[in-house]
């Protein structure tokens, strides 16, 4: 590559948080399409940060969200409504732009190719794109509260990045000494951090220890350094700190070793009124919109008891939503919690179930992917034979890509979190050939970066929702440990 110097030019094109989210109308913006086999633009697909400052970068090396912190005020709003809508604007957030030879610029989704990494060991992304014979490099790391970015481009490509939104650009180095001197520091820091980590145990194969490496770097970006507020993903929607997220998080860096970071997690969840909410911002306040959840304290007592630090009270989990986040009902995923705080549940009474199906007492709502939590975290023993036969039979119907969370639920594209959380379970049950395979699921369903999206098209494995899902990686963690443990 030649490396060319870049121009940096920083014109007008960011969407501001107070649109309206439209999608029915012919006037309204429509997204851009994307390359064959990625997402569209303005889909994060990887995280860039250490605890500080968080920045989404969509597959074409695009930033559309910055916040002062994993689960803080958003610098760049890109609405997950116009996302879903298709109607985002194509000036949409931080742009690169390629003129070639002097020609009219063009974004990176009309390249020929792009291909998205990270530097090994970092959180430092980089984004290559060909144009003809032409390269084009986008390199961002976050530190010092600021975005650095370098950009390189073989002789006779111009590289600009277009952005008008004050309190994005207003943070954003770009090709400067300082920005050189930030990305390589961020490198630094990020490998010291991760040399920390317990390992896997000798034998583990290079794609786990790969896996494992990249699930804690995605922790270590999306979990704030100061307050240990854990955002559930770097998205407008999803910045916000879901308990039982939150506190998978807590266990799995615990099962790493990194019981300060735990801790700190593990302190920020139980100052919050899990009774309020089901989600909270950055400073522990509850987020309108969706009430509180049932499985909410277990999770919380698991990771307290974790980390040696007193468990919440119990709590309700009757008549609540559950993970699945739509009616209130009395839910097995919420029961199995309710067992971490001592609480008794009616999940048999005398006879034990052959299957474990949603909504207690209705075998009509279907087998729940839930029911691996009696194994891990929620330790029912006696409901291993019922967990064994309902994870079975959900794994023989899921995809290369992995399961859906249960038989009810309404779509086909399978969630990284359930297929994550099945293979923990079933590789402490001794069932490894299954958790390999769930795992083999993971690696099909991970961007080629690494990050695991919350959900991927059932056929394509392209992703369709959140990436990275802090969740995912959480027990993507504690799967890997289950079945390679380290010292």
């Amino acid at each position: 590559m030649g490396c060319a110097r870049a121009g940096l030019v920083l014109v007008a094109a960011v969407a501001v948080g107070g649109l309206v989210v439209s999608g029915g109308s012919g006037a309204d913006p429509r997204t851009p399409a994307g390359l064959p086999g990625l997402p569209p633009p303005f889909l994060g697909t990887a995280v860039v940060g250490d605890g500080g400052l968080t920045a989404a970068i969509d597959a074409y090396g695009d930033v559309v969200d910055l916040r002062e912190g994993p689960a803080g005020r958003a610098l760049i709003d890109n609405p997950s409504a116009r996302q879903a809508a298709g109607t985002v604007p194509g000036d949409t957030g931080i742009v690169p732009w390629v003129s070639l030879g002097g020609r009219p610029a063009k974004p990176l989704w009309e390249a020929d190719s792009v291909m998205q990494r990270y530097r090994p060991g970092t959180n430092v992304v980089v984004t290559t794109a060909r144009f003809g014979a032409m390269r084009v490099r986008i390199v961002y790391a976050a530190a010092e509260s600021h975005l650095a970015c370098l950009t390189a481009a073989d002789d006779g490509a111009r590289v600009s990045l277009r952005s008008v939104e004050p309190a994005g650009t207003q943070l954003l180095r770009c090709d400067d000494r300082w920005g050189r001197q930030t990305v390589r520091a961020a490198g630094r820091d990020d490998r010291r951090w991760l040399r920390r980590a317990r390992p896997l145990a000798l034998g583990a194969p290079a794609w786990a220890v790969q896996m494992y490496n990249r699930s804690l770097l995605v922790l270590h970006a999306l979990a704030d350094s100061k307050t240990g507020a854990v955002a559930a993903g770097a998205r407008d929607g999803w910045a916000y700190v879901w308990p039982r997220d939150a506190a998978t998080a807590a266990l799995a860096l615990d099962a790493a070793g990194y019981r300060g970071e735990a801790r700190r997690i593990t302190r920020f969840l139980l100052h919050l009124d899990l009774d309020a909410a089901a989600r909270f911002d950055g400073r522990s306040s509850s987020v309108p919109g969706r009430g509180p959840q049932g499985d909410a304290a277990g999770w919380v007592a698991a990771a307290a008891r974790a980390v040696g630090l007193d468990p919440p009270p119990p709590s309700a989990w009757r008549n609540l939503p559950d993970y699945q986040e739509g009616e209130p009902g009395d839910y097995l995923g919420n029961a199995l919690a309710a067992s971490a705080e001592g609480t008794k549940i009616p999940l048999y009474r005398g006879k034990l179930p052959t299957r474990l199906v949603r909504r207690l007492g209705d075998p009509e709502s279907g087998l729940d992917s839930a029911a691996a939590w009696a194994v891990r975290p929620f330790s029912q023993p006696r409901l291993s034979p019922a967990v064994r036969a309902t994870l079975g039979s959900l794994v023989a119907e899921g995809t290369r890509f992995g399961i859906t969370p249960g038989e009810a639920w309404p779509g086909e594209d399978p969630w990284t979190a359930p297929t994550a959380w099945t293979a923990w379970s079933l590789a402490a049950l001794g069932e490894r050939r299954e958790a390999l395979r769930l795992l083999g699921d993971l690696r099909r369903a991970a961007t080629p970066a690494g990050a695991l999206p919350e959900r991927v098209d059932a056929h394509t494995g392209v992703p369709r929702s959140t990436t990275p899902l802090a969740w995912s990686h959480a027990l993507a963690i504690l799967a890997l440990q289950e079945l390679w443990p380290g010292n």
